[in-house]
Formats: structure tokens, sequence, C-alpha cells
């Protein structure tokens, strides 16, 4: 059954209400400020998840910016490169530097002198973990727990209020063996619905794949599916018909494990895993569901975040 046309513009009015009344815009698609009222939120979510961090996690918060050569090493030029953001910058003498600025002044282009520098926009906050693991050698035998956060960014444009190009993401990560992956994956599925069901939101959990580019990562993301290597914590913030992926748990098998080499005590590649939670997707599904007030949500919910 298809979402009827006055079902529909009272969503979208709703979602727009929102998008006015916690953002502001900035010239660009996805890239917005934040009001003090959002911000509060996410700082409250952020508070909330640290308490499911588990006791021997590792804390690490990296920049919105991470090397080029280990994003190149990663592969994620060949599975997302339309994602990609790279830093460019002005460089050469100061003759040539001013003479872009002029033609900056006269009205021509001068973005074709930019050259690339050693660093990209974080596109997901764990890419910098593994090789910084795989620095001290072995994996223990307990293996490794992380809690990682950053700044990211992906090339999506779009105005959906759901979807911005610059987004906070945490995770915590696992780097082990097969069975602790396996073990850490289902036990976060299951402590995430029990966290949704704390924030007061509707959701579903399913199957999922990344959007890996071109005709090729169709095969790939078939199958990711078929392999059951990721799980969506969906919830309906435009509609139940397209929701909003606000968690995902993932297991990489052993790519990073060979990328890097990152290997267990016996030498085996090691096996990597994650959960992560977009920060941002999280916040505004609450707004959705809760309405713009904070002060009259749910206590469940109001206790839960300690707002």
């Amino acid at each position: 059954m298809g979402v009827s046309p006055k079902f529909a513009a009272e969503s979208g009015e709703r979602l727009d209400d929102l998008k006015s009344a916690l953002f502001h815009a900035t010239g660009v698609d996805g890239v917005y400020a934040r009001t003090g009222r959002y911000e509060s939120v996410v700082e409250a979510l952020a508070a909330l998840i640290s308490t499911y961090r588990a006791p021997e996690a590792e804390v690490f918060r990296f920049p919105p910016v991470m090397s080029r050569a280990q994003l190149e090493r990663h592969g994620y030029l060949k599975s997302f490169p339309n994602l990609l953001g790279a830093v460019s910058c002005l460089c050469g003498s100061e003759k040539h530097i001013r003479g872009v600025v002029q033609r900056f002044e006269e009205g021509a282009d001068w973005t074709d002198e930019l050259s690339a520098a050693d660093l990209v926009l974080a596109p997901a906050a764990c890419y910098p973990i593994y090789p910084l693991a795989a620095e001290r050698g072995p994996v223990p035998a307990d293996g490794y727990v992380f809690d990682v956060a950053a700044d990211c960014f992906r090339r999506e444009p779009s105005t959906d209020i759901d979807r911005f190009q610059s987004f906070r993401m945490r995770e915590y990560v696992r780097i082990g063996t097969p069975q602790q992956i396996h073990d850490f994956r289902q036990a976060w599925i299951e402590r995430a619905t029990g966290l949704a069901d704390r924030l007061g939101l509707s959701y579903r959990v399913d199957l999922a794949s990344d959007p890996f580019f071109g005709r090729g990562g169709a095969i790939v993301a078939a199958s990711q599916i078929e392999q059951a290597l990721k799980f969506e914590l969906l919830v309906p913030v435009r509609s139940t018909e397209e929701p909003t992926a606000c968690m995902s748990f993932n297991y990489h098998q052993a790519h990073f494990g060979h990328t890097w080499d990152l290997h267990t005590q016996d030498g085996e590649a090691a096996h990597t895993g994650c959960v992560a939670f977009g920060m941002d997707r999280l916040a505004v599904a609450l707004f959705a569901t809760h309405g713009l007030d904070v002060a009259g949500w749910p206590a469940g919910v109001r206790d839960a975040l300690r707002v």
C-alpha cells in the first residue's frame, strides 16, 4: 500500500518545521549550523551511549581529517569513490599563489590550481583505529575493544533532514577472532534494541548493505546481504516505507586484518566488527518522534537522557 498524498505532505511539513527550528542553512545542502536545543540532545545521547562502554574499551577521538594514504590502503577508492572528500590546498611560491588569488578577484575560476594534500575527510570514525592497533603487534588473546568517534563526511548532497554530508559518528569497535566478533555483534544488536526502547523510538532491525559504487558494487552488496555481514536499526523518520538507518552492526571479516597485517597471536588475520551510532540521525529521530519541546518528552526518555 502506498503513502497517501495528504500523509506525505503532512510528514514533509513536520520535517520542514523541525529543520527550521533545529538548524540554520550554510549555503550547502546537508551542512548546517546546529542550535543549542539540538546540540544538548546530541550531547545527552553521547553521554548515554558512554554508559554502555565496556570496562576494557580504549577511548579514542579522531579529528575530521585522516591520512589519504591510509584511506587508499583501506580500499575506499575502490568501494566508495563517489563519497570521498579530499583536502586540497594552494601550493607554490608567493608569486604563484598571488596570481591565483588575482584570478579569483577578476571573476575567473581558480580551483584548477588546487593541489591534493595528504589528507582526506574521514568517511567513518573507525578507519584510523586499525593501523593504530596493528602497530602494537599481535592482537592479545582477549582481543581489543575501542570506543571511537569523529566528525565525518560523505559527498551526498541532500535537503533531507536525516541525510547530512557532515555528520557525527560514534562507534564501538571489536578486534579479535571470528567468534569474538560474532558474540560482540550479537550482544550489541540486542543491547541496541533496548537502547532504542529507552529512547521511545519505533524501529526494526534488518539486513542491509553498504552503498558500494557502480555495477560491480551491486554484486558486492548482494554478497554482503547473503552473508549477513551488516544489520541496521531503522527508525521511521520520514516514513515507515523509507526508514532511516540510525545504528549499524557490521562484521568486516578479515578485511582490515589482511589490509594492515593485523593478526592474532597464532598468526591468523584478525577479524573486526563494529557497532556505529549515527549521532545526528539519532537526534533527528528523537525530535521527529517526540517533538520540539524536550521538556514535554516522555518521562522515561528524559530520564534516560538526563534532560
